[in-house]
């Protein structure tokens, strides 16, 4: 098995070679050639620097063609990638490195960033996207100099991708992937969209998020696509931008993005979008019939995990079916089962949605209780409760767990309420989900302050503290102050009268 050939390879053959693989913010437009050319180059400075085959390779970069590089270069070698998003607080970074044995770092951020990190990833050999970006200028100036090994041949098991998701507990979870997962994408949600080498890709979601490494690596590489990377932070005015300069003919978001994006962009007679793509959060179907009115085309709503890799269930541009997450795309077999596990059977069935399909991983890096609870039945639970009538849509009622699907993000209420509880003057705290005037999951954190500070004083070092210790994602939409939390007859805290109170 090759993985270059099979995303890369093939098309160095083909006229398709000289066709725009990339359009980076930096480098401009990068073909199919030299994006082959590059990606053996950087394999070869991995073989320089003595970095060893399968070893962990974690990749700390935003998205540019650099980076894309640097994923194919390390395939290439041998090694598996482990894309991190870079607004990861520094010691979340520390835990992946430590939990997955990382002994290699492509490291592409800011130089403000660089001495933190150092600090964390002391004894680990790296190379920067200066060294890769350097390269390609190289080879423009003297191209056809390049003298690379062979890609190295990976085993269908082999691990190609290690990806990291939250738990229960908060904790980062490792979920590997293999090079067959990988592969087999293409034949899932890929016939879906039926990407050509005429259409131009644009997603809002990052490399280092499996929705994201689908969207801009995996399904537009192997068509022979185009695809516009999007470097730093991303909103809505920067959409509307790129909507404009690049006219791509599919768009990839999260519902969140989309509300904020209908109200500042107006399909043009030009465009070219002819399908866009929603995932990661729930999606309102009077949301998604504004958005289809908006910009005139089919919107695709659909639903993956990272432990399934990639979109699993999804509607179809012929079919939108507002209201509903569609269908399971070809090869993936879906089931609706009760909490003991048993498939439930019946004319309308709700419950806890479970995958099967070849991109499934087998389980959890190091977590055996986890595994036990996630993967079974060979498949997984996606921690997502559903309603079925007979062979009809899916339809996506919420989390069986209480984790916020914020904007694509799972965030665990702990991790934010932990920041909030170090902030002097707080007593007391507590972090739900509610719906936004759009109908979309945002974060509400309730704040008990210590009868000692002034209430405005305590929201100021709140809202401080959550812009210094927390990536942007997983801040709260509003920070409310109240004179305590209520609570059940037993005394535990009571998320369902927060919820209540949150959506006034």
């Amino acid at each position: 098995m090759n993985l270059i050939d099979f995303f890369v390879g093939k098309h160095i053959d083909s006229p398709r070679k000289d066709r725009a693989a990339y359009l980076d913010s930096e480098i401009g437009q990068v073909t199919y050639a030299e994006l082959f050319r590059a990606a053996g180059l950087f394999a070869g400075l991995l073989a320089d620097a003595e970095v060893a085959q399968r070893t962990r390779a974690m990749v700390l970069a935003d998205d540019s063609v650099a980076t894309v590089v640097a994923i194919l270069g390390l395939w290439w070698h041998g090694c598996a990638a482990v894309p991190v998003n870079p607004a990861s607080a520094d010691k979340e970074i520390a835990f992946i490195a430590a939990d997955c044995g990382v002994e290699f770092v492509y490291l592409d951020v800011p130089a403000s960033r660089r001495d933190g990190l150092a600090a964390v990833l002391p004894h680990t050999a790296q190379l920067d996207g200066d060294t890769i970006r350097e390269l390609m200028l190289q080879q423009r100036r003297l191209p056809g100099t390049s003298d690379h090994a062979q890609p190295a041949p990976w085993s269908p098991d082999q691990v190609a991708l290690l990806q990291y998701t939250s738990g229960s507990t908060g904790v980062p979870k490792g979920v590997p992937h293999r090079a067959a997962a990988l592969i087999s994408v293409p034949a899932g949600f890929g016939t879906i969209l039926a990407l050509t080498e005429a259409d131009t890709v644009l997603s809002t979601a990052k490399l280092s998020f499996a929705y994201g490494f689908g969207n801009s690596l995996l399904l537009p590489l192997h068509a022979g696509a185009t695809t516009v990377l999007l470097r730093g932070g991303v909103d809505a005015p920067v959409v509307a931008h790129a909507l404009r300069r690049y006219n791509p003919t599919i768009l990839y978001s999260v519902p969140r993005l989309y509300a904020a994006l209908i109200e500042l962009f107006d399909r043009t007679a030009d465009s070219r979008l002819r399908v866009a793509v929603a995932a990661g959060e729930g999606l309102p179907a009077d949301l998604s019939e504004r958005i289809m009115r908006r910009l005139g085309v089919p919107l695709v709503n659909g639903l993956g995990t990272t432990e399934v890799l990639y979109i699993a269930v999804s509607t179809s541009p012929s079919e939108p079916a507002p209201g509903t997450i569609g269908t399971p795309v070809p090869g993936v077999h879906v089931t609706i089962r009760g909490d003991d596990g048993a498939i439930l059977t019946g004319e309308e069935v709700e419950g806890r949605l479970h995958i099967a399909c070849p991109s499934v991983a087998t389980g959890y890096l190091d977590r055996p209780e986890a595994t036990r609870a996630t993967f079974d039945a060979g498949g997984a639970y996606t921690g997502d409760i559903v309603r079925r009538s007979g062979a009809g849509p899916i339809r996506y009622l919420g989390r069986a767990d209480d984790f916020m699907n914020l904007g694509g993000y799972k965030v665990a209420p702990a991790d934010i309420e932990t920041v909030i509880r170090a902030v002097s003057g707080v007593r007391d705290c507590a972090v739900v989900a509610t719906e936004d005037r759009h109908g979309l999951a945002q974060a509400v954190a309730f704040v008990v302050p210590d009868g000692r500070f002034e209430t405005a004083v305590v929201r100021r070092a709140v809202v401080a503290a959550l812009r210094a210790d927390l990536a942007s994602f997983k801040r709260p939409g509003r920070v409310e102050i109240v004179d305590a939390l209520p609570t059940t007859s037993t005394g535990k805290l009571a998320r369902n009268q927060l919820q209540a109170i949150g959506a006034r």
